[in-house]
């Protein structure tokens, strides 16, 4: 940990939630913390280019990655990138590999950038009795100006799993609700932005408001966030987990395009997510041991991927492509996109060794789109 060029030079499997201890030890910040922070590390956070809750404010990944080491497909070492602030040096092949889900490259060593860390945080929860109106709620922040650390939004279907699983004590009687958290240096101006996000979503139906009042409300109400995906799991024997992001103005038409997705396929679907910046998590509920609902899954899934990229959005905020959702890249990025795309791979990795059949589609397109 550099404390002069505030940057951290970590191997790959350094596990998120210990880099961001040992930084916040020295008053620093690595904000990207993804849900698994506890689990992932970042040589996976830096192929998937993952997010997280605080990427509203801070950003991705990606944004972090000062400099890279990596091992190419022919054994050469690539070192790219440094400690220095600005570097416009020819392409920028950091940003080439943090993403590309290891199919270009072996990462063996990220240097990341750091922030101070903010003195204060400040966390709400608010409850809607329409899904709808959260949502609203949502853009309607943005389009004031504000820019909250996090905006998280949590479904009735996802409360009830999570309090099924662990109680934390959310409002089951609630449609939806939102998780927001403002962060700074100065507590009277988060309490003033704390109060006008509050009174933007009262102003958008919401019934109740609650304040954490303490670090330890607080770390209580993001849990209930953290557990989600163990929470559903238990749900059903399998789930399918999406990551579609939709600009912020679609993010009410993409909840109801989810929903009409689900009753018409007869599906469990619950939906959670970084509302703030439009990355929702539809995840259907299954058991891959049944034919007839696995193909049900299927086309409700393939129906969420159109409905995303009709609205201007995109297959994935921040889990990737892999193998799922290869057969729709080309919808998504279209054929220059997905020609260029190819033509990286060949000139990187023309062998074809690294992370082998993930991203691009196989032949038959949409269509051959399998579980």
């Amino acid at each position: 940990i550099d404390e002069i060029n505030h940057v951290a030079v970590v191997q790959p499997g350094v596990i998120n939630a210990d880099l961001q201890a040992a930084v916040e030890a020295r008053g620093l910040f690595y904000p990207p913390d993804p849900s698994s922070l506890r689990q992932s590390a970042i040589g996976g956070n830096v192929a998937e280019n993952a997010g997280g809750a605080r990427c509203l404010k801070y950003g991705v990944t990606g944004d972090y990655v000062q400099a890279l080491e990596v091992i190419l497909p022919d054994g050469a070492v690539l070192r790219t990138g440094g400690k220095m602030v600005k570097n416009v040096t020819g392409y920028n092949l950091r940003a080439l590999f943090t993403g590309a889900e290891g199919t270009l490259g072996t990462i063996t060593e990220i240097t990341l950038r750091l922030l101070p860390k903010p003195a204060f945080t400040r966390t709400a929860l608010a409850t809607f009795g329409n899904i709808d109106r959260a949502a609203q709620t949502v853009t309607a922040i943005m389009a004031a100006g504000l820019l909250p650390t996090s905006i998280e939004l949590l479904d009735n279907l996802t409360m009830r799993c999570v309090e099924e699983f662990s109680p934390a004590g959310l409002p089951l009687d609630a449609d939806a609700i939102l998780l927001f958290e403002v962060d700074g240096n100065h507590e009277n101006v988060l309490d003033e932005e704390l109060a006008q996000i509050a009174a933007l979503a009262r102003s958008h139906g919401a019934t109740d408001i609650r304040l954490a009042h303490s670090p330890e409300e607080s770390d209580r109400l993001w849990s209930a966030r953290r557990i989600i995906a163990p929470a559903l799991a238990r749900k059903r024997p399998h789930r399918l987990g999406e990551d579609i992001s939709v600009p912020r103005s679609a993010i009410p038409a993409m909840i109801l395009s989810i929903r009409e997705i689900a009753g018409r396929w007869n599906l469990l679907i619950p939906v959670f997510g970084h509302a703030g910046d439009g990355n929702l998590h539809p995840n259907i509920l299954c058991d891959r041991g049944d034919p007839e609902e696995m193909q049900r899954v299927r086309e409700g899934a393939r129906e969420i991927f159109e409905a995303a990229v009709g609205l201007g959005g995109t297959l994935s905020g921040e889990h990737g492509i892999g193998l799922l959702k290869k057969q729709f890249m080309e919808l998504d990025v279209g054929p220059e996109g997905l020609r260029v795309m190819r033509a990286l791979k060949s000139a990187i990795d023309p062998l074809g060794i690294m992370n082998p059949g993930k991203i691009f589609p196989d032949s038959g397109g949409i269509e051959a789109f399998r579980l």
